[in-house]
């Protein structure tokens, strides 16, 4: 297999680990048909609910996009702006909204990772070490980490498809 093969697979490998759950629930799966009067429950013991972990989700993924693509992003303060107060009720459109900006930050991490000019392996000079592919595996993990706690808030509420 030539490097540009490789490569190819490579690639087909990242975009298939941030748009799918493969082993576990995708993130479309865990978010899916979530009752709105749900949204900002937290379940006894837990510090967080669905909403502030999408929201979380969505900060998150942005700022890892916005640090990929733009040399002079300031990130927000950690950790207070990247978890949002989740005690208001949340109205569809924020929820629908909160859920496509993650669709279309994803979306524009993966152009950035399927274009030919981005070399998945130079350290951005932005960074300290950062790789795109570094970053595509931190989105990834991240993302699945909190899909899974997603996941169990559900469970706890009663409205998770065992």
């Amino acid at each position: 297999m030539n490097p540009d093969q490789q490569i190819s697979i490579l690639i087909d490998t990242i975009v298939d680990l941030l748009q799918k759950g493969n082993a576990h629930a995708s993130f479309e799966d865990a978010v899916a048909n979530m009752p709105l009067d749900q949204l900002t429950i937290t379940p006894a013991n837990l510090p967080y609910n669905v909403w502030q972990l999408t929201e979380h989700i969505r900060i998150a993924q942005w700022d890892i996009v916005e640090f990929c693509n733009n040399p002079s992003h300031v990130s927000p303060k950690w950790p207070d702006e990247y978890w949002v107060n989740g005690t208001q009720a949340v109205s569809q459109e924020a929820w629908q909204a909160s859920l496509a900006q993650i669709r279309k930050d994803r979306d524009r991490f993966i152009a950035l990772v399927r274009d030919p000019e981005t070399d998945l392996f130079t350290r951005l000079p932005q960074g300290n070490g950062q790789t795109i592919l570094k970053e595509a595996l931190l989105i990834a993990d991240h993302n699945a980490y909190h899909v899974g706690e997603i996941i169990i808030v559900r469970r706890l509420l009663g409205n998770w498809k065992s």
